[in-house]
């Protein structure tokens, strides 16, 4: 498989900046990373559906990232994420992105054709049998039913994959983005086994990806920490590090390929897992850390008082009163109990104190209450049918806001994951 021409990097992070105002902010975390001797490569990621909510274009993201990377004088690399893209909504993304996240969940399941899959089979004798993996003690069955399960269950999706990546290589050039292929939205999370299968049927589509989102057993919800074995996480990604590394060998894959631990946001009790990962593998990751910059902003409003306190309580009470309409499209990803939701009236009587320390991710403190902040997380839609309301107040706190930002993206995400430091 040819090489590409653009590199990823052993250590990226994929964030998100719901309305383009703390792109700045974010490099600064990048920037601190830097200073502590590690380089990690931003990604800017903003879905079709954020974009479709907040009435954006692809291009803001793009605007930016490239205006943070010039005020920074950042010299190293960066992308901007096309998240979730399809057929049908790629398009819009062509000209603004180099990096592309292929999402392929509504395929998971569709039974392949039957010759596809006959192919498939007769091109890979060497998927059937034992496999021996380094760094793991026992070796793999792969049996004729695993074999024909797993090609029933994925190669639909996979070949649907090729589909789209051929669409945007027309478009960009073979070499000039970076692609993902998202796995994770499916019920369970995917063995070694399957996932050489996946990665090979991938080789076989003339994908050169260069991460790869597989699902991970346990609950990865919006905003707020999984739930769920950390120990049996560590086991599973060591397992699948071990099976890329395989594919890598076997098929000609990108030899910086590597996992993406995609889902949900804070994932905080799994990230010492993953830094122990990479140190005793020497593998890289790419994190995505979903839209908790919005919710920085609104704890930067509130932490400002007057009339930025004041939004954030409108933001919660209208969030409150559109309690299911908010929460429907993100029912498989949101946890809420709604007896622990105060009501707009208590909130309206908080002070900046109490309205932060409810929201700001601390799973330790008394205040914290993870259903306001799963409910304010989906909640971004309240603040962008506000308009220039929401984004005056934004530019106008620009300082308090660019600071939690910064904070929660190195103290809380880069400085575990990639420095082994505590949350």
């Amino acid at each position: 498989m040819a090489a590409s021409k653009l590199k990823l990097g052993r250590f990226s992070v994929g964030t998100g900046d719901r309305f383009a105002h703390q792109a700045k902010a974010q490099l600064q975390a990048y920037v601190k990373a830097l200073e502590s001797g590690i380089e990690v490569v931003p990604v800017w990621n903003k879905s079709n559906r954020e974009h479709v909510i907040i009435g954006s274009e692809p291009a803001s993201t793009r605007q930016a990232a490239d205006a943070a990377v010039k005020a920074l004088n950042w010299k190293l690399p960066y992308y901007c994420d096309a998240d979730h893209i399809t057929t049908l909504t790629v398009d819009r993304f062509l000209a603004p992105c180099d990096f592309f996240t292929i999402d392929v969940a509504d395929f998971i399941g569709q039974p392949a054709e039957p010759a596809y899959t006959e192919a498939f089979v007769k091109r890979h004798p060497e998927l059937h049998g034992s496999i021996e993996l380094v760094g793991v003690d026992q070796p793999f069955e792969i049996t004729r039913e695993t074999r024909s399960a797993t090609a029933q269950k994925f190669l639909a999706a996979v070949k649907k994959a090729g589909e789209v990546y051929r669409k945007i290589e027309s478009a960009k050039g073979a070499g000039n983005f970076i692609p993902e292929v998202s796995m994770d939205e499916t019920d369970r999370a995917q063995s070694p086994v399957e996932l050489l299968i996946i990665l090979a049927a991938i080789a076989d589509e003339g994908i050169p990806v260069q991460t790869i989102a597989p699902k991970f057993s346990g609950r990865f919800n919006k905003g707020v920490d999984y739930v769920g074995d950390a120990a049996q996480f560590e086991l599973e990604m060591g397992l699948d590090v071990a099976a890329i590394a395989y594919a890598v060998r076997q098929y000609s894959l990108p030899d910086d390929l590597k996992l993406s631990v995609h889902s949900g946001s804070d994932k905080f009790s799994i990230y010492p897992a993953i830094h122990a990962t990479m140190q005793r593998t020497g593998a890289g990751v790419h994190l995505k850390t979903a839209g908790t910059t919005w919710l920085e902003e609104l704890i930067g409003l509130a932490e400002a008082g007057g009339d930025g306190l004041a939004l954030a309580k409108e933001i919660y009470a209208e969030a409150l009163s559109h309690l299911e309409e908010l929460c429907v499209p993100y029912a498989a990803v949101i946890d809420i109990n709604p007896a622990k939701l105060p009501s707009a009236e208590e909130v309206r009587h908080w002070t900046s104190e109490q309205y932060t320390s409810a929201l700001r991710h601390v799973e330790d403190a008394p205040a914290y209450n993870d259903s306001v902040r799963q409910l304010l997380h989906v909640g971004f839609k309240i603040a962008a049918k506000m308009g220039p309301r929401y984004i005056n107040l934004l530019e106008a706190n620009e300082s308090v806001i660019a600071k939690n930002v910064t904070e929660n993206l190195f103290d809380r995400h880069i400085a575990p994951v990639f420095l082994g430091r505590s949350v």
